[in-house]
Parts: C-alpha cells; sequence; structure tokens
C-alpha cells in the first residue's frame, strides 16, 4: 500500500434494500461504516412490474451528501454492485429512455420456449454455460424483439444494472464482465459476447458495450453530481464486480484452498457453489441446473442458483400487509419452536417467484405433495427453511459428482449468516462444517476490488486475506444428520 489510509464508498444495491457503506481500509483490515439505508423495491405502473430509477438515484444522491458532509468528501474511488439480469436502454443522445423492468415482470412468461424454437436449449448451453432461468436478459431482450418494442428501436445503448448506476455517476457506458455473464448471452470460454446467438436471435449488436474487467476506473464522479454532493470530482468511479454475488464471493475469507470447498450467498437469493478457473459445461451441468458466472480474477462462479430468504421475506410483507407487525428474529423463534420435518417443498417451484400471496402458495404446494398443511407463522417459515437446507444438501452432492470431488467445508457470507436456525440446519444437511461470516462480504468484495484497482492492494487473494484478518467468523459443526438421510430421493 503506497497510503497508509484508504476510503472507499461502496453502494450495494439488492432487490428489497440498498445501502452506502464507507469502507477504510488501514493496517490490513477494512472497517466499514454504514452511511445511508435505503428501500429499491420495485412498482407495478400501467401493468409494468419496474424499477423506480430515479427514486434509487435520489437515495445515492443523498448518501453522497450525507458522506461528504458527515465523514469525507475526499473519497478513492465509489463502486456500485447490483443484481443480474435486468438492464436500461440508452437513448443516442444519453437519456435514459425509461425506468428498468424488473426481473419479476410477467414479460418472459414463454420466452424461454420461443428461444429454445429459435436456438436449441443444449446449443444456448454449450455457448453459455447458464442456467436456465426465466428472467434472464436473453429472454428479456426477445420480449422486446417479439413484441416488436419502441423502447429497443430507439436504444443506443443496453446497459446492466450496475453499469447504469455507474453511467448515472459517470457518464461513462461500460459492460463489466461478471454481469455480462448473468445475461446468457457471453460465451463462457472466451469471456466475450456470443457473436453467433446474437445473430440468431436478432439482437441489435450496436446496443451491447464493450466488456471491462473488475476494478476498471471509468472516470471522475460527475461534475454537477459533485457540485450538488460535496463529493470531489476527481473521485474515480470504479466497476467493482457489479454483480452482487460476484462482489460476495470474491470476499469469501478463505486462506486454505488445499482441500474442495463451496460458498453460499445467502440472501433474497441463495447462490451456492465453488469457484472454478474454467468454465464446466456438460450436459449433466446443464440438467442439475448449474451455471457458470464470472467472478474475479478471471475466475468462474460455478453455482446454481436457488430461491433463497425471499420466500420468508415475502412471507412476512404479506403478514405485515395483513396487519402483524413481526421481525425477522421473530420468525425464526418461531420457527426454531415448531414441528421439525412436517412439510418440505421443491424451493425452486415456478410458482414462488412471484406469488400473490406467499404463505398461501406454500400451503397449496404442502397440500398437494400431501404434506401435512402449515398453518402457523412458525410452521410456514420452518417449511421454509428446512426445504432450503435440503436443497442446498441436494446442490452440495450434485457438486461433488460434477466435479468428481468430496465438499469439506461450505462458507456461508451475506444477510442469511445472522439466521442461526438455517445455518445449523444447512450444516446438519449437508453434513460438513458451516463457516458463516461476514454478513457485509457483498460490500467488503465492492470494496476491496476498488482497492484492488487502485493499488491499494495487489491480487484477489489479498483481498479474502484482509477480510479474514478484519472479522470474526462463526463454525457450525454437524450435530443431527440423521433425519435428513431419509429425504434423499
Amino acid at each position: 500500500m503506497s497510503k497508509k489510509v484508504y476510503q472507499f464508498l461502496a453502494f450495494d444495491l439488492g432487490a428489497e434494500s440498498g445501502r452506502a457503506v464507507l469502507g477504510t481500509l488501514k493496517d490490513h483490515k477494512i472497517d466499514l461504516q454504514v452511511i445511508h439505508r435505503f428501500r429499491t423495491e420495485g412498482l407495478i405502473m400501467l401493468g409494468v412490474r419496474q424499477w423506480d430509477l430515479a427514486r434509487i438515484y435520489e437515495e445515492m444522491c443523498f448518501a453522497l451528501r450525507k458522506c461528504a458532509k458527515e465523514h469525507t468528501s475526499d473519497l478513492d474511488g465509489i463502486g456500485v454492485d447490483t443484481w443480474g439480469v435486468d438492464f436500461g436502454l440508452i437513448a443516442e443522445d444519453g437519456s435514459v429512455i425509461a425506468n428498468p423492468v424488473h426481473y419479476r415482470d410477467k414479460r418472459t412468461q414463454d420466452m424461454m420456449e420461443y428461444a429454445f424454437s429459435i436456438v436449441p436449449k443444449d446449443d444456448i448451453y454449450k455457448i453459455t454455460g447458464i442456467q436456465f432461468l426465466p428472467f434472464n436478459s436473453l429472454f428479456q431482450i426477445l420480449s422486446l424483439i417479439k413484441t416488436k418494442s419502441p423502447f429497443l428501436k430507439i436504444a443506443d445503448s443496453l446497459l446492466l444494472m450496475g453499469d447504469l448506476f455507474g453511467y448515472l455517476l459517470s457518464g461513462v457506458r461500460s459492460c463489466e464482465y461478471t454481469n455480462a455473464s448473468t445475461t446468457q448471452m457471453l460465451d463462457a470460454k472466451q469471456r466475450n459476447w456470443s457473436k453467433e446467438l446474437i445473430k440468431k436471435f436478432s439482437i441489435p449488436e450496436n446496443i451491447l458495450e464493450e466488456i471491462v474487467p473488475p476494478g476498471t476506473i471509468l472516470g471522475g464522479l460527475l461534475p454537477e453530481i459533485a457540485h450538488y454532493t460535496g463529493i470531489s470530482p476527481e473521485t474515480p468511479i470504479i466497476t467493482p464486480a457489479t454483480h452482487d454475488t460476484a462482489c460476495a464471493v470474491s470476499a469469501i475469507p478463505i486462506t486454505d484452498t488445499s482441500e474442495p470447498w463451496a460458498y453460499l450467498s445467502s440472501g433474497t437469493w441463495s447462490l451456492l457453489g465453488t469457484e472454478l478457473n474454467e468454465p464446466n459445461i456438460t450436459k449433466e451441468s446443464m440438467e442439475a441446473g448449474f451455471t457458470n458466472e464470472g467472478g474475479v480474477g478471471n475466475k468462474i462462479r460455478y453455482l446454481k442458483n436457488i430461491f433463497g430468504l425471499w420466500l420468508v421475506q415475502e412471507c412476512r410483507r404479506i403478514w405485515e400487509r395483513e396487519g402483524f407487525q413481526i421481525s425477522y428474529e421473530q420468525l425464526t423463534k418461531e420457527a426454531e419452536e415448531a414441528e421439525p420435518f412436517k412439510a418440505l417443498i421443491p424451493v425452486n417451484e415456478p410458482r414462488l417467484l412471484a406469488p400473490e400471496n406467499m404463505p398461501k402458495a406454500i400451503q397449496t404446494i404442502c397440500e398437494e405433495l400431501g404434506f401435512h398443511i402449515p398453518k402457523t407463522k412458525g410452521e410456514i417459515v420452518r417449511c421454509a427453511l428446512e426445504s432450503l437446507a435440503l436443497n442446498y444438501r441436494q446442490t452440495i452432492k450434485s457438486l461433488n459428482k460434477l466435479l468428481n470431488c468430496k465438499i469439506k467445508k461450505l462458507h456461508i457470507v451475506g444477510g442469511g449468516v445472522q439466521n442461526k436456525l438455517l445455518c445449523q440446519m444447512t450444516s446438519d444437511a449437508c453434513n460438513i462444517p458451516v463457516i458463516a461470516g461476514p454478513i457485509e462480504a457483498t460490500v467488503l468484495g465492492n470494496i476491496g476490488v476498488q482497492a484492488l484497482a487502485v493499488g491499494a492492494l495487489k491480487s484477489p487473494q489479498e483481498i479474502r486475506e484482509v477480510i479474514a484478518n478484519s472479522f470474526i467468523l462463526e463454525e457450525y459443526k454437524p450435530k443431527n444428520t440423521a433425519p435428513w438421510d431419509k429425504w434423499d430421493k
């Protein structure tokens, strides 16, 4: 490190909430201060589920002003990470054409089947190595093409969400690799846009920006934002790994990789997998639902996307709408007190992606499968948590088979770390030790890649070493594994 102290601002935007966090790098440790928290959840307007871009941008500007006023105006970098697949369209004059559409919007219904009628499913996977999910960017774009959207006709650029916010801060358009890899339009081996798929699907090639690696400095903060917020216009806007899971994986505090290990980024989504040097694109991998997404240091995040704590979040939202104010802590306590193994459901059931009423959806699936129908809040949450743990068990087994290895430990990072019941269930279900923490892995990865970009850290491995040196982790060991064996099918 050439300086003794570095300070970076990380914007971590999720599907439910966003945060601006100040990270101070000093003495090979990172200290975090939350500057501002805000809601990011979408809205439905004229029948379209979409993101309120202007409001999120306003919250980000507020966070910058607060940082300058209460902490520092002299930052070494600003970076934004977000969820994947969604995008905004930019007109030739640089204006944003419309609010980005939410990945849970209904416009992608039947788009996978439409895509497979143009290019066979196997052929798409052989090129992209990406798990087929109905909201992938490819299917969102095909919906625009099929409906002859006027937005697509006037678009000059397509910017994925992290790149869109980077553009709003810097005025520079780009497409960062880790987020581009989630689109199902990237050649996983070449790590660039697939010209073959773009041509066959008649996607306007001109709207796709050049792909840049994590840690690219886009330029300085736009003068008007600097003037409004008080942040120095010299502050570099940096692409971290703009995909939040890539940030989280880059922050996994593992220092010994001599034995096979896996990670679980636990939040609204559960992303469970391991890290590879090259993609693993086989028919078996496709059938098992694994994806090959880009990572920091040119790594591949070989993982499975699983509907995560979204199940519990949506249950809580419905209950609050019905007049019950209840915390996640209380819900977990009630789940812990509920009788175990009364009902387990397939958590990636399509009906759970965006149900009108999550508790009723869970009850309906339990009834269809012939299980006890959970009635209390504790029973419903217990069903969701045990079902997640069972899915993690099955995914670990698949990893072992597909990679011909034996996973020895599982690192859990993200907000799900706070659910100690789920962490212990996961250790029991998978029958391996679980190392939990840090909670703020995504923010830490964002800051770590920014530090790499300006030379404050020298390698992706040093990012992990610094994070391991900065936080106390909690270990869970298997205690009650036998009940899980009967659920193997």
